[in-house]
C-alpha cells in the first residue's frame, strides 16, 4: 500500500521524497564512518540499500564508501575514557567533579536522606540505603558543573538496582534529561546471566524499557547479572544468554528506535565469549549503534590474553574499558590520556545514536 501511494503521488512529491531518502542515506554513511565502524568491516556490515541499480544521484554514497581509512572527526579510542566509580555520596561527587575523568558512575537505591524522612531515590549501592546525596541533587550538581566548564563536561552513568527505584526516579529523570547536552547512560541488569547466577534479581526488562522509551538521547546500558570472582575459570555469555537479550530487545521494540545501546560485560566472562558477543553486537548494529562496556570487580580472575584478543577483535572504537588500573595496564592497549579525544568519543557516540533514532523516526512516517 505504501508503495502504491508512492507511485500514485504526483512527480514533485516523488522527487522530494527521493531526495530526502538520498540525504538520509548519505547521512547514515557519514555517521557510520565517523564512528569508526569501517575499522571492523568483517564483523559489522551496514546494508545501505537492497541490491539493485542505484540512482545516479546516489553516486556520492559509492565515493564515500571507497575510502575505508577516512580520518574520523571524533577520537575513536573508547578504551581510553576514564571513570569515577560508585560516586554515592557528596564527598565522592566533589572529588569526581574536580578530577580529570570523563564519566561519573553512581548507583541509585530507594532509601533515606541522612537516615531520615520518607524513602526516595538516593545515591547508594545495596545493601546500603542511606546517603547524604539524593538523585535529584546529584544530577543538579553535575548539570551546574557542566554548564560552567565547557570542554570539561562529565558524562553520567546511572546504575539502577531495582525496577522500583527506576520507576520511582522517572519524575526526576523527566525534569533533568531533556536539559542534558552531555552523555547520559541508563544502566540496569535486565537478565539473569552466567555461572548459575540466581542471587541477584534482574530489573524487569519490560517495565525498564517502557520507562526508558521517553529518553531517546540516553544510551541504554543493559546487561546480565553475573557470578564471578578470583577462583572462577569457567563461564561464558552463552548463545542462549545473547539470544535472550535480542529477544527482549525485539519484544520491547528497542531495535526499531535507533537508540544507542552498550552491553556491559564482565571481563573474566567476556574473555571466554568472543564469538557470541560478536554475533550479538553485529545483530544489533543493523538498527542501533552498539558497543561493549568491559568491566571488572577488583580481584576478579581475567585471562588477559583472551580479553585483549576480544577487545582488539572488536576494535577500540567499539569497546569501553571500565576495569581496575592494574588490569588496564596488563591489557597494554597503548592508551595515552587524551582528554580532547576521549571527550569527543563520548559525544560522538551520543551523536551517532541520535542520528540513528532520527532516521528511524523519519522512516516510520511512511
Amino acid at each position: 500500500m505504501k508503495l502504491n501511494w508512492f507511485k500514485n503521488s504526483n512527480p514533485s512529491l516523488r522527487k522530494m521524497h527521493v531526495m530526502q531518502i538520498q540525504l538520509i542515506t548519505v547521512l547514515l554513511v557519514l555517521v557510520v564512518k565517523i564512528n569508526g565502524a569501517a575499522l571492523n568491516a568483517t564483523n559489522y556490515q551496514y546494508q545501505l540499500a537492497e541490491q539493485g541499480t542505484p540512482a545516479p544521484d546516489l553516486q556520492i554514497v559509492d565515493i564515500l564508501l571507497e575510502d575505508q581509512n577516512m580520518v574520523r572527526a571524533w577520537g575513536s579510542n573508547l578504551t581510553a575514557i576514564t571513570w569515577a566509580h560508585a560516586v554515592n555520596n557528596q564527598q565522592l561527587l566533589d572529588e569526581a567533579l574536580s578530577a580529570d575523568i570523563d564519566f561519573i558512575e553512581a548507583d541509585i537505591s530507594l532509601g533515606k536522606l541522612n537516615g531520615e524522612g520518607e524513602d526516595l531515590p538516593v545515591m547508594a549501592h545495596p545493601p546500603a540505603n542511606i546517603s547524604d546525596l539524593t538523585l535529584a541533587e546529584f544530577l543538579n550538581q553535575i548539570m551546574d558543573f557542566n554548564r560552567n566548564h565547557q570542554g570539561q563536561e562529565k558524562g553520567i552513568k546511572l546504575d539502577f538496582k531495582s525496577i522500583e527505584v527506576f520507576e520511582g526516579s522517572l519524575d526526576i529523570l523527566d525534569a533533568n534529561i531533556p536539559n542534558m547536552t552531555y552523555p547520559i547512560w541508563i544502566n540496569a541488569d535486565i537478565l539473569s546471566g552466567p555461572v548459575d547466577q540466581n542471587k541477584t534479581v534482574p530489573v524487569d526488562p519490560d517495565r525498564f524499557f517502557a520507562g526508558c522509551n521517553r529518553y531517546k538521547q540516553a544510551v541504554l546500558s543493559i546487561g546480565w547479572t553475573t557470578n564471578w570472582g578470583a577462583d572462577f575459570r569457567e563461564g561464558e555469555y552463552t548463545e542462549e544468554h545473547c539470544n535472550a537479550m535480542l529477544e527482549t530487545l525485539t519484544q520491547n521494540n528497542v531495535l526499531f528506535t535507533g537508540q544507542g545501546i552498550t552491553f556491559p560485560v564482565r571481563a573474566g566472562i567476556a574473555a571466554n565469549s568472543e564469538d557470541q558477543l560478536h554475533k550479538l553486537v553485529a545483530s544489533v548494529n543493523g538498527t542501533n549503534e552498539s558497543t561493549l562496556t568491559v568491566w571488572s570487580s577488583a580481584g576478579d580472575y581475567v585471562d588477559v590474553a583472551k580479553l585483549r584478543k576480544l577487545i582488539l577483535g572488536f576494535g577500540v572504537s567499539r569497546v569501553y574499558l571500565d576495569v581496575p588500573e592494574e588490569l588496564a595496564a596488563e591489557l597494554d592497549l597503548g592508551n595515552t590520556r587524551n582528554g580532547a579525544s576521549t571527550y569527543k568519543s563520548l559525544f560522538g557516540f551520543g551523536f551517532v545514536s541520535l542520528c540513528f533514532w532520527a532516521i528511524s523516526s523519519w522512516l516510520q512516517r511512511f
